[in-house]
């Protein structure tokens, strides 16, 4: 329930709090007084688009709030704090802001939230109901939602279990015609990924190879170089040749001895002689190892230079089809062969798909079964029950025909079209609502399935913005009788221009517009006693101070109040 509604700089509405509460209030006011600002300002609440022209002129934003109660343990509640707001004790604040440049914010329960947490909130805090919901109410899936909620929670549950199995019906299906339809094309690919597969397997590339290779084909093709050059480097070091040809192991063995015969003359030569020994043999090792390595320089370098450069083609062979390098050329077999195997797989998959589609198919064909009866049975009773209401609502010989009858195919909400039509006398056909009933039946028939609905589909707050649109005399009596009677069970507001629904409402109020300004501003008064039946008198007759108009106001003031 709606507790307090405040507005500021929306629309022509300056600052305003509308005190609301349980029952039935009524909101009215003089044409251009911006009585419809107030269901636009709820609407901000529940989430839906802002409007930067809303903004008042001059003013850098609109903001509304909103102090609803609600359970402190129920859904609501529990939305609230998921989006990370709170409430205090039972009461939660909704606020909106909305500024002259079209930028919005929203507030859940004292925190900052994105605008979406309100449209979420808003199913299950109010119902809005205005000329464009009248205008709705002629669609068939509109007239599909409204029996479904008739119907109540048992259809609910059906409908979404019956939309699980539809929608895993379809995306195995779709996944069924994909791996069908493009049978020859994945034939091709898996052809061609094991013959890309079997001549990688065949080469059997190593990670790195590519690298060793190339520095071996680079020692390969300078063998000779590298040949002449150690045995240089060998003899200078250390001669094999026999010749007296001085070399680094003969000059340090010499300036070593002669160290040492001097060195017991004097102990300072003998670390470097022991020195000289040291690096002596450090040169003959280096020696050695000149001579392992030009024992081991290949003797065939030629050919063993031929068999790299042929593995080395190989392997950027691959290269060239397969992968921008030789790891992505691995990583492609290992890819492949999991890709491989997959197709292969496609009959199995096929087959398995069918079974499962199958199954869901048959499965959606019962639940809709299901569905249809139990909408049959409650077309037959939300028929029966507001053609009741409809006869208190001044239309005695109108009777509504719900319709539900089954198309070819399955949609996502069952086989099932429903149609409400209107027969407006006895005798005469049943007609669609879209053309068989005018905007004052339209109205009154909304309000009586509203009423009907609302004994099974309770819903805490409904806001009705000129409902009696075309209707008036005993008409508009009996809808402010209806909504009254509504008003017993949920918060119920009103924007209307009739005093003979106004007179129902246990809480009257009254957008006023002041122009005194250069810019018309209103604001918002709550009427009791003589300055309601003023209101009621300017309703009726457009003079707040006509002596019939007053009479006339009381009168219908005490219909209300006796009824």
């Amino acid at each position: 329930m709606i507790e307090e509604l405040t507005i500021r700089d929306l629309g022509v509405i300056a600052e305003a709090t509308l005190p609301l509460g349980p029952g039935f209030t009524a909101v009215t006011g003089e044409t251009g007084a911006g009585k419809t600002m107030v269901v636009s300002a709820l609407g901000l609440l529940l989430g839906e688009r802002a409007d930067a022209g809303a903004v008042r002129q001059g003013q850098a934003q609109s903001w509304v709030e909103g102090r609803w109660l609600v359970a402190a343990d129920g859904s609501v509640a529990e939305r609230v704090r998921e989006a990370g707001g709170d409430l205090d004790g039972a009461e939660l604040i909704l606020g909106r802001s909305v500024s002259a440049e079209g930028r919005s914010r929203a507030i859940v329960g004292g925190r900052g939230a994105p605008v979406g947490v309100l449209s979420d909130l808003a199913d299950q805090l109010v119902v809005v109901h205005g000329q464009s919901d009248q205008i709705r109410l002629r669609s068939s899936t509109a007239q599909r939602e409204a029996l479904d909620r008739f119907a109540g929670p048992e259809v609910t549950a059906l409908l979404d279990d019956y939309v699980r199995v539809f929608q895993d019906w379809h995306a195995k299906q779709r996944q069924l015609d994909e791996l069908v339809g493009e049978s020859d094309r994945r034939i091709r690919e898996a052809e061609e990924l094991r013959e890309a597969i079997a001549e990688i397997e065949a080469v059997a590339p190593q990670r790195g190879e590519d690298d060793g290779l190339a520095e071996r084909a680079e020692r390969l093709g300078n063998l000779e170089e590298l040949r002449l050059a150690a045995a240089q480097a060998r003899e200078l070091v250390s001669a094999e040749n026999g010749e007296d040809v001085p070399d680094a192991v003969a000059l340090l063995n010499g300036a070593r001895r002669q160290l040492e015969r001097v060195a017991g003359h004097d102990s300072a030569l003998a670390p470097i002689a022991e020195a000289l020994g040291n690096v002596e043999f450090l040169v003959a090792d280096i020696a050695g190892e000149l001579s392992s390595y030009l024992a081991g320089l290949d003797a065939d370098g030629a050919r063993e230079l031929e068999l790299v450069q042929e593995r080395r083609a190989e392997l950027a062979g691959l290269v060239r089809k397969h992968g921008r390098s030789l790891d992505e050329v691995i990583d492609f077999l290992d890819i492949g062969s999991a890709r491989l195997l997959e197709l292969d797989g496609d009959s199995e998959n096929i087959e398995h798909l069918r079974d499962e589609t199958e199954a869901n198919r048959d499965l959606v064909a019962r639940l809709g079964a299901d569905l249809t009866a139990r909408r049959s049975e409650a077309a037959e009773r939300l028929a029966r029950e507001v053609s009741a209401e409809l006869a208190a609502l001044a239309m005695p010989d109108a009777e509504l025909v719900v319709d539900v009858s089954q198309h070819d195919d399955y949609t996502a909400t069952g086989r099932d079209t429903v149609s409400i039509q209107l027969k407006p006398h006895a005798g005469a056909e049943p007609r669609p609502l879209g053309r068989g009933a005018s905007g004052g039946e339209l109205s009154r028939v909304m309000l009586a399935i509203e009423v009907v609905i609302a004994g099974t589909d309770p819903v805490p707050t409904f806001v009705f913005d000129e409902v009696d649109a075309g209707v008036g005399g005993a008409a508009a009596i009996e809808i402010g009788r209806r909504l009254a009677q509504l008003a017993t069970s949920a918060q119920v507001i009103v924007v209307t221009h009739l005093a003979q629904v106004a007179a129902f409402a246990g809480n009257h109020l009254r957008v006023v517009k002041d122009s005194a300004g250069a810019v018309t501003a209103s604001s918002v008064q709550q009427l009791r006693g003589e300055a309601r039946t003023a209101e009621m008198a300017r309703l009726l007759s457009g003079l707040p101070d006509s002596e019939s108009g007053l009479a006339h106001a009381r009168e219908l003031i005490d219909l209300a109040r006796v009824s």
